[in-house]
């Protein structure tokens, strides 16, 4: 009788919430500040930096025409810009980040191993905010001293992704987690949505572009506080987790490195990684620079591809789940959704080049076909988990480790393309994407899996 009621009884207000969904909620606001510190500066540098339509920008035969808002005053962007760094000084600033990130992920993804991942994010992300405060001082400081600023952030939020999924492989049992990753890793694309659009608020309101760096500076401040607070390493460690909540699931490193499902996921988030950020990083410059979309229309059309793949990647991790609880095997679930969330993106970025100049045109493909890019979260993202729980945290440091290294190329590449900036120069860019994205998920197709593999037991 007691066994039988007891527990419903008992139950405190704090135990009716399922303590994994209040980890996968302050997981998915981690993500969603940490891109907001990441990505807030691509942005904020087209309002930095003082920018003239030169001659040579008006001789590309497909260029757009300028607005007004280019053809203004002294030809300069209406913000208060003070700096004045070239082309590449601004697509090099995008890949200074992804320096520390890469460094940072495999001791991050250890240290979530041997001790939890709670401390490794919260400190991570504090110290991220605490960079992103301080970037306006040190960007009066020198270019140089920025670089170094966003290198250091990289460090902080490098263990990010590993911890968080060492933490979920304790929390959340398998067939709840599609959706339980797709709460989490969506915060990404809440990030990517929200930033752009009150970044653009912010800085044409406060006439500043300054603002967006203190605003979400001091929100990780906050988070920070929240997540110490509500959040533990495991069910067993929560003092108000529920007695059935605990039943739930909970370093070969020679042994991973010959893993070919491994390396089917690695070479999947190298090309997965590179088409994002392509999209994220360099994608306002080309809105600016060859469409001429206002500092309005380039946040609006950050925003709403991310507000979509936020949508796609939560109906995604719902249907996922519904499939394996249907008997569906969960290799081939995982490669079909990591195949739409490959060719959906690269194919739209594709379009992008070729419609012209009308911006609802453009703008179509882009949203859906990013959009489409969801569909990595509940296959992708969640895929290291399958191959490995026991190691969730070394092996996604690994994967998300190596992948990042697009982080770093695509800046790079992309002003090898563009020394000019005209539209023939960006559609090599575009089908460089296409081509690379499609070629990894081939890979991913033939060789990777869902298993857990046998490495796992050490």
């Amino acid at each position: 009788m007691a066994d039988g009621t007891t527990p419903y009884r008992s139950r405190t207000i704090k135990s009716l919430v399922k303590q994994r969904i209040v980890l996968a909620f302050m997981g998915l606001l981690s993500l969603a500040n940490a891109y907001c510190h990441r990505f807030s500066i691509g942005i904020a540098v087209t309002e930095m930096v003082k920018y003239r339509i030169t001659e040579e920008e008006k001789v590309d035969p497909d260029a757009c025409p300028y607005s007004k808002e280019f053809e203004g005053k002294d030809n300069f962007n209406y913000a208060n810009a003070e700096f004045e760094w070239s082309e590449e000084e601004m697509k090099l600033l995008q890949s200074t980040f992804f320096v520390g990130y890469i460094i940072s992920h495999l001791p991050g993804g250890l240290l979530a191993d041997l001790f939890g991942g709670k401390q490794v994010v919260g400190f991570g992300l504090l110290l991220s905010a605490v960079c992103t405060l301080l970037t306006p001082l040190v960007a009066r400081m020198g270019l140089y001293w920025l670089f170094a600023l966003r290198v250091a952030m990289g460090l902080c939020q490098g263990p990010t992704y590993p911890s968080l999924n060492n933490m979920m492989s304790h929390w959340a049992p398998i067939n709840e987690r599609g959706r339980i990753g797709a709460m989490i890793f969506a915060g990404a694309m809440i990030g990517n949505a929200v930033h752009a659009p009150a970044a653009g608020y912010l800085i044409s309101t406060f006439r500043a572009w300054e603002t967006p760096f203190y605003v979400w500076g001091g929100l990780g401040v906050i988070w920070f506080l929240l997540w110490e607070v509500l959040c533990y390493n495991d069910p067993m460690s929560h003092p108000f987790i529920s007695e059935q909540e605990k039943d739930l699931p909970r370093i070969p490193v020679h042994k991973m490195v010959i893993s070919i499902p491994l390396w089917a996921l690695i070479i999947a988030q190298v090309g997965h990684d590179y088409g994002i950020f392509t999209l994220l990083t360099v994608m306002p410059m080309y809105f600016k620079s060859v469409l001429h979309f206002s500092l309005k229309q380039n946040a609006m059309l950050s925003a709403a591809p991310n507000l979509l793949m936020w949508f796609t990647a939560m109906l995604s991790g719902y249907m996922v789940d519904c499939m394996i609880n249907k008997g569906f095997g969960i290799t081939c679930i995982r490669k079909l959704y990591v195949t739409v969330a490959s060719f959906g993106p690269c194919f739209g970025l594709l379009l992008v080049g070729y419609v012209g100049c009308d911006k609802v045109l453009v703008s179509i493909p882009f949203v859906i076909g990013m959009g489409t890019m969801g569909a990595f979260v509940p296959s992708l993202k969640v895929n290291a988990m399958d191959l490995s729980p026991n190691y969730a945290g070394t092996t996604i440091a690994i994967v998300n480790g190596i992948g990042s290294l697009a982080g770093v190329a695509a800046p790079t590449i992309v002003a090898l393309l563009t020394p000019n900036g005209t539209l023939a120069e960006w559609r090599i860019v575009f089908w460089i994407v296409f081509g690379f994205m499609n070629f990894t998920n081939l890979i991913y197709l033939l060789f990777g899996s869902a298993e857990v593999q046998k490495w796992d037991e050490g």
